[in-house]
């Protein structure tokens, strides 16, 4: 798990170096307006709510910081995946999640482990968001894999195999 949140990260890198400035943080109107880099901070600052949780064994993902430089910069975004990738892996241990919900937080309990397979998963969704938008501003040529779940490949592979 780690070694393909790794891969997932490092392909994520690649793509944002290779990515011009000014479409990093051009508005997509088929994304609700939103743009790449948003959706970067938001992948990056779930990682960092789990690895900053870690040591006290509490995480609230709502309580992010919301850096505006990480939507802006495509360099300080690269480095903040950077940091990720030196620090993710780490032990399991229990961990405690807090969400707020209609004024009420919600507890619940999980453990490391799940919370770094639920980060990848996020970021794979967030990633097939952010090719929509590339694909509309760009002539870059990504991976078929960027965007897609490891699982949906593996489908994807034995269908292929067995047609």
């Amino acid at each position: 798990m780690f070694n393909t949140t790794h891969q997932t990260l490092e392909d994520f890198k690649t793509i944002l170096a290779a990515l011009p400035a000014d479409v990093y943080t051009k508005k997509c109107s088929i994304l609700s307006n939103a743009t790449i880099g948003q959706h970067t901070r938001h992948i990056i600052e779930l990682y960092q709510c789990l690895l900053n949780g870690y040591e006290s064994g509490e995480v609230n993902y709502d309580q992010r910081k919301r850096d505006k430089s990480i939507e802006e910069r495509i360099e300080i975004a690269i480095m903040q995946i950077e940091d990720i990738q030196n620090n993710l892996n780490r032990n399991d241990k229990s961990i405690s999640i807090s969400y707020e919900l209609n004024d009420n937080t919600v507890r619940l309990e999980s453990n490391y482990l799940r919370e770094v397979m639920y980060n990848l998963e996020h970021t794979i969704h967030h990633q097939a968001l952010i090719k929509v938008a590339v694909l509309e501003f760009t002539q870059l040529q990504l991976p078929d894999s960027f965007g897609v779940a490891p699982s949906t490949l593996q489908f994807r592979s034995r269908t292929m195999v067995s047609a």
